[in-house]
Parts: structure tokens; C-alpha cells; sequence
């Protein structure tokens, strides 16, 4: 895949996280149901490429973790937007509306 691709992707795919985080703080596998749930089943993320994602945000200190438990009483790291991470989300959905609208207008080119 090129390189362009895969930041593209990357980039998606932090957007979608982000977002699903504003909603407050989940932890991985409620990350991926909300997205999976909310897109009507079209997107479903893989467990991998989640984990890279949100280690990567952490990092980059986007979001932030902490322990605690699951619904079913399992231990589970839980995310949460950190104020970095607001503005991430606002510059990354400004970028993402207007390539989408950039390709739109190509498709809808009769």
C-alpha cells in the first residue's frame, strides 16, 4: 500500500476514534462497537489496527488512558479526548469535510 494510502487511512481512522470519543471516555472493543453501530455496520475496525491507533494518540497525547472496569467486570484501559485532542478532532474533520467534498464533486461529474 502506499504511503500516501496508509496516512490517509491513519488519518481516518484517528478522525473516527476522536469522535467516538467525544461521547466520553470507552475502552477499545467499545470504541470499535460504537463505530461498527453507528456507521449501520459498514465500518468495522480490526482489533490491531485500533490498538496501533490509540497507542499512537496516547502518544502523541491526543487522549489519555486509564484503568478500570469493563460492563462485565473485566479490567480495561478506558480513552478520553484530552484538550489536544479536541483541537486534533477540529483541524482533522475540517481536513476530512473538505477532501470528501473535493471527491464528491469528481463522482458527481456527469
Amino acid at each position: 500500500m502506499p504511503a500516501d494510502d496508509l496516512e490517509l487511512l491513519q488519518g481516518t481512522l484517528d478522525l473516527l476514534i476522536l469522535k467516538t470519543l467525544t461521547w466520553g471516555p470507552r475502552h477499545g472493543y467499545a470504541v470499535a462497537s460504537w463505530i461498527r453501530a453507528t456507521t449501520d455496520d459498514r465500518l468495522h475496525i480490526e482489533e490491531g489496527a485500533l490498538y496501533t491507533a490509540l497507542h499512537r494518540m496516547e502518544k502523541r497525547q491526543w487522549i489519555e488512558a486509564e484503568w478500570g472496569l469493563s460492563e462485565n467486570n473485566r479490567k480495561a484501559k478506558y480513552y478520553q479526548l484530552t484538550a489536544a485532542g479536541r483541537k486534533q478532532l477540529r483541524a482533522k474533520a475540517a481536513l476530512w469535510t473538505d477532501y470528501a467534498s473535493a471527491v464528491f464533486k469528481v463522482l458527481e461529474t456527469a
